[in-house]
């Protein structure tokens, strides 16, 4: 049979037995005990008796963290044995270490237990020695009962509760930690998906109607034709460097020293249906729509037909494009529609994204969309309808 290993005891606990016992042995050494030889429990009248309960207390202080139960009950016991020879105060000093390390190392059940078993003697040995002795000197048995068990139980309970009140907000602390960096790391990933939209929205128009009209001038050998073609090039390719420029600037400049640029409004809805002619499009504009719509939903709806004129100008057919913007009801209505043209056809690349962008606008703002075919008088039309609210404010 393996014999039972001891746990190494922890350092601070091998110097308090050191140095209990090394005071111990100063007060055995200088003759200064804690009765007389007179006194009625002094069974055992032997200068050297107060050492065997020294040493055990001292011993029981190695396991006041490791072994705090055991500990308690052997030091228990030396306690009485200290109790029947002339007493030496270190016995008693360490003994109320243990009571305290018992409670504020031990389990949660004997922490509970301990100060209620302590409080119930301290009450005992003050009521019994009066009741008995009828005298009022019985009250300093009590007194010094509950000074050696019960306040240092007392304290380890309050010791144990700080402890762990300070446990329990730390992890809290480190709950709150990561929830925060969760929140940083979803609004960073919104963030950049909100940057993708605003450089599709912004880059694709100009892009297709340089790859629109250079297509133009590649294919038509007629010097006016390619003199337009490239006058419509410079110009898109000057507008998107620029907006280019400008969303860069935003995405460097960390210092918050500058004013952010402006977002468009539905106010530039006019400049942005005259580059839309520019570039080829057949487009008229009726907005009816309040000022001081929230900056929100002026945003989503200009994206919204840029997006459209965009997607028109690469797949529309031939024909008019009405955009229509209407408020009724608490909400804003935006609608476009152009030709069906050829849509058998392969999809050009990034009108998927446009779609999505359109639709994820919308989400934000609690509203309503839909795209797709419609029939009309005048044929098939591709419509993109978005219902926007305006009751509310700026999510963001």
């Amino acid at each position: 049979m393996a014999a039972v290993r001891l746990p190494r005891p922890h350092r601070d606990d091998v110097r308090i037995a050191a140095g209990g016992l090394f005071g111990g042995l100063v007060l055995w050494g200088v003759g200064l005990y804690s009765r007389t030889p007179r006194d009625p429990m002094s069974l055992v009248d032997r200068g050297w008796a107060v050492l065997v309960p020294l040493a055990v207390m001292a011993g029981c202080e190695l396991m006041r963290r490791t072994r705090p139960r055991t500990a308690l009950f052997i030091g228990t016991a030396a306690l009485v044995a200290d109790l029947l020879t002339r007493g030496s105060l270190a016995t008693v000093v360490m003994f109320t270490d243990l009571m305290y390390a018992a409670v504020l190392y031990g389990s949660a059940g004997a922490a509970r237990r301990i100060p209620r078993i302590t409080g119930l003697v301290t009450v005992i040995a003050t009521v019994w020695p009066v009741a008995a002795w009828r005298k009022p000197e019985g009250l300093l048995i009590g007194a010094f009962t509950g000074l050696v068990t019960f306040t240092p139980a007392a304290t380890g309970w309050i010791v144990r509760n700080h402890r762990d009140t300070a446990v329990a907000e730390r992890l809290r602390a480190e709950q709150t930690a990561l929830l925060a960096e969760i929140d940083r790391t979803q609004a960073v990933t919104a963030e950049r998906a909100r940057m993708a939209r605003e450089l599709h929205d912004m880059v694709a128009n100009h892009l297709s109607a340089i790859a629109i009209h250079s297509t133009a001038a590649l294919s038509l050998d007629d010097q006016d034709t390619s003199r337009d073609a490239l006058a419509v090039i410079r110009e898109n390719s000057v507008e998107g460097l620029a907006e280019m420029r400008r969303l860069i600037g935003i995405l460097r400049d960390d210092s918050g020293d500058r004013e952010p640029a402006a977002a468009p409004t539905l106010d530039g809805l006019g400049a942005l249906v005259e580059s839309a002619r520019t570039n080829g499009l057949d487009v008229t504009l009726d907005a009816a729509h309040d000022d001081g719509l929230p900056a929100a939903v002026e945003l989503a709806a200009y994206r919204i037909v840029q997006e459209s004129l965009t997607n028109a100008l690469k797949h529309a057919g031939k024909g008019r494009v009405t955009v229509t913007l209407a408020q009724l009801d608490g909400s804003l209505s935006v609608r476009v529609a152009s030709p069906y043209g050829d849509r058998d056809g392969p999809r050009a690349p990034g009108s998927g994204a446009g779609l999505v962008g359109m639709r994820e606008r919308t989400a934000l703002l609690e509203g309503t969309f839909d795209a797709g075919p419609e029939d009309s008088p005048d044929g098939t039309i591709w419509t993109v309808r978005a219902t926007l609210p305006v009751t509310q404010g700026d999510p963001e």
